[in-house]
């Protein structure tokens, strides 16, 4: 084939420059619209950045507050076992002020109930201090002749 057949089969390729302006001023508004969602990460992320450091800040915060909560438990506990000595300091348990004071409570009430109990138990078994007082012997189940024995000491 010649090239004068040749071109005449082919499509001849038209040069668009709307076409080629139109997908410039789309790749321009991507360019600017990557450029905008990458200011927006940029942001984002530092913002990310801003919030891990309070939540770190924060728990080094709780730590210290559970710490001296810890230590203020402790002082509270001790505190209760001095003033309360007649409780055992086995009894006071807890990890918060309202638990420390509930098994205080429980402690005081345990504490009366053996106290009571001790004290009914005394009661019941209380022997009178010195020796009973003498009682005369009762004559009336004996026999004439025993009353007889009796009153002239012969038995006793």
């Amino acid at each position: 084939m010649t090239d004068d057949k040749i071109k005449q089969h082919q499509d001849p390729v038209p040069e668009n420059t709307e076409t080629e302006e139109s997908l410039a001023s789309q790749i321009a508004k991507l360019e600017g619209q990557v450029a905008q969602q990458n200011e927006e990460l940029t942001q984002a992320n530092s913002h990310i950045t801003e919030l891990e450091q309070r939540l770190t800040e924060s728990t080094e915060k709780l730590k210290t507050a559970d710490n001296s909560l810890g230590e203020a438990l402790v002082n509270y506990r001790t505190m209760v076992m001095q003033t309360n000595p007649e409780v055992p300091a086995e009894l006071i348990t807890g990890d918060s002020i309202p638990a420390i004071n509930e098994s205080l409570r429980q402690a005081k009430g345990m504490i009366s109930q053996v106290r009571q109990s001790l004290e009914t138990e005394i009661q019941a078994t209380r022997i009178p201090a010195g020796a009973p007082p003498r009682t005369p012997l009762d004559h009336s189940s004996l026999s004439p002749r025993q009353k007889i024995r009796y009153a002239i000491g012969g038995d006793k």
